[in-house]
C-alpha cells in the first residue's frame, strides 16, 4: 500500500495483538448484544416492510465485528495515537452504546443520534484510511453499507412508533 508503514512485529507478538484486538471487539459487541436484549418492548414495535429477520443480526455482526478488528489492529499498528485510531475509537464507543440506549432505554431518538454519528465516523475513517491503508479503508466499506442500512432501520422505528 502506498504510505502505508508496515511495523515489523515477531510472529508472537502480532498473534497477541492479533487476538487482543480480536478478542476485545468481538467480547465486548456480544457481552453487550447479549445483555441488551430486543425483548418485548421492540417486539411490540411497528416495524417496516424491510426489517430483516432477527436471526440475522449476530452472524452479520460476528462478521463486522471480525473485520472492524483487523482494521483497527492496523491502524493501530500503522500509529496508535493518529487520528485514524481516534475515529476507530469513536465509533466503537458509538457502536458499544447503540443497542443499552436502544433495548434497555427505549430511546430511538437517542439510538438514531448516535448511529448517524457512527455512520459519519466511519465515513472518516474509510476517508482518512483510503491512501495509506486501502486494506483497513476496504474492511470498513461493508460495515458503512451495514450501518447505513441499520440508520434507516432506526429512523424507520423512530417515525413508526
Amino acid at each position: 500500500m502506498p504510505g502505508y508503514k508496515s511495523f515489523p512485529l515477531p510472529n508472537s507478538r502480532r498473534r497477541i495483538s492479533s487476538l487482543i484486538f480480536l478478542l476485545g471487539v468481538l467480547g465486548i459487541g456480544w457481552s453487550i448484544g447479549a445483555t441488551n436484549l430486543p425483548g418485548s418492548w421492540y417486539a411490540a414495535l411497528q416495524k417496516p416492510w424491510f426489517n430483516p429477520p432477527n436471526w440475522i443480526f449476530a452472524p452479520a455482526w460476528t462478521l463486522l465485528y471480525v473485520m472492524i478488528a483487523v482494521a483497527g489492529r492496523r491502524t493501530f499498528l500503522q500509529d496508535s495515537k493518529g487520528v485514524a485510531f481516534k475515529v476507530w475509537l469513536g465509533q466503537m464507543l458509538l457502536n458499544f452504546a447503540w443497542s443499552p440506549v436502544v433495548f434497555t432505554f427505549h430511546s430511538l431518538a437517542l439510538g438514531l443520534a448516535i448511529i448517524v454519528t457512527m455512520q459519519l465516523l466511519i465515513l472518516t475513517f474509510i476517508a482518512i484510511q483510503w491512501r495509506p491503508d486501502r486494506v483497513s479503508a476496504i474492511l470498513f466499506v461493508p460495515y458503512a453499507a451495514w450501518v447505513a442500512f441499520a440508520s434507516l432501520l432506526n429512523y424507520s422505528l423512530y417515525q413508526m412508533n
